[in-house]
């Protein structure tokens, strides 16, 4: 298993998944999404909907709308609470994550062609010990990671289908983004685009 050092605290795992596990991946996808359908977050305020489409898995569940962001362990649109992480999850962050307490949540975003997602930081969990564990499904994507501070030095990477990356330590408040998606460079969805899990670990362990 390749292992790259990107920056300090950012980590890539090219191919971390085989083929055979990006398609039994999706189909439990296909699962949660059954049983928590995908919904379009909307930015605090303004209520400006986000480009991707959004769902989770685990005990809670990122959301953002004119409220504001939060985690939270229900849906927001049917009030069920969100379906249990796949344990092809939970062992990527066994494997990876360096971490010893599980992950609460795994956002499961969906990216069509034309969408992006702009520089931000992860800062809405109270563990930051904790790091974010991504990976990869589908379309590949570039994705830009900086410093911790808004407007500093970033640097591009491409993340393809079944591919991780982990970033903690000094890199876990790290700006960060997808500039755009590769249309047509995977074959893993029939309706084309790319889906990206996040795992968190949200609340400090007791």
């Amino acid at each position: 298993m390749t292992r790259l050092a990107v920056a300090p605290g950012v980590i890539h795992w090219p191919g971390y998944l085989s083929a055979e596990a990006q398609g039994a991946l999706v189909a439990d996808l296909r699962e949660v999404a059954r049983q928590a359908p995908f919904f379009q977050p909307r930015m605090p305020k303004t209520g400006k909907p986000f480009s991707v489409r959004m769902t989770n898995c685990g005990s809670l569940g990122w959301v953002s709308d004119e409220t504001g962001y939060r985690y939270q362990p229900l849906h927001p649109e049917t009030g069920a609470p969100w379906p249990p992480m796949p344990a092809a999850l939970l062992d990527a962050w066994r494997e990876l994550a360096g971490y010893p307490h599980e992950p609460q949540a795994c956002l499961v975003n969906f990216y069509e062609a034309s969408a992006k997602m702009s520089l931000h930081q992860d800062r809405d969990e109270q563990d930051f010990d904790a790091p974010v564990l991504s990976l990869s499904l589908g379309d590949a994507a570039l994705f830009r990671i900086g410093g911790t501070v808004r407007g500093g030095k970033t640097q591009s990477l491409k993340l393809a289908s079944g591919d991780a990356l982990l970033f903690g330590g000094e890199a876990r408040l790290a700006y960060h983004g997808i500039d755009r998606i590769l249309a047509g460079s995977s074959s893993l969805l029939p309706q084309g685009g790319r889906i990206n899990l996040t795992l968190r670990r949200v609340t400090k362990p007791a």
